[in-house]
């Protein structure tokens, strides 16, 4: 499979938001990207893109992802997108993280993402709301949810 980006795989979540007529913001954006790289590193030990999730407040946040939707701050994300074409299997997986995922709000995908521990072994010595740029490395996404996936 050749190697996607994360601002395609956001473009997928855009579209299933725009296509269902749901509310998809920055931060529910985020975490839906997040699930799809740590389940797609469990299933099948390979990333689906390069960059890297940073262990922010909120929860993952890849920085360059965040920028290019900053301007919709917590609102939803106005922006026509055409489905991307990707190959069957990786369209199968993403419509089963879709199922599991994308019915949550952002808020709650938050909740879940910072009580998960790639994110709490990334900020290891941080407060709660203390800013970081910490990386969530793709090993420790990969072996916790492979963990989950047995």
């Amino acid at each position: 499979m050749p190697q996607l980006t994360a601002s395609e795989i956001a473009d997928y979540f855009i579209y299933v938001a725009n296509d269902t007529g749901s509310f998809i913001s920055n931060l529910k954006l985020q975490k839906l990207v997040y699930y799809a790289q740590a389940w797609h590193l469990a299933l099948y030990d390979t990333p689906l893109f390069d960059e890297d999730f940073e262990a922010w407040v909120h929860g993952p946040v890849i920085p360059a992802l965040f920028d290019q939707y900053q301007e919709f701050g917590w609102k939803p994300i106005l922006k026509e997108v055409e489905k991307p074409e990707f190959s069957l299997e990786l369209d199968e997986f993403l419509e089963e993280i879709t199922e599991v995922y994308f019915i949550r709000e952002g808020l709650e995908l938050e909740m879940m993402t910072t009580r998960e521990d790639p994110w709490i072994y990334a900020r290891k010595g941080l407060l709660r709301d203390e800013p970081s740029h910490a990386i969530i490395s793709k090993e420790s996404m990969r072996e916790y949810y492979k963990e989950r996936a047995a």
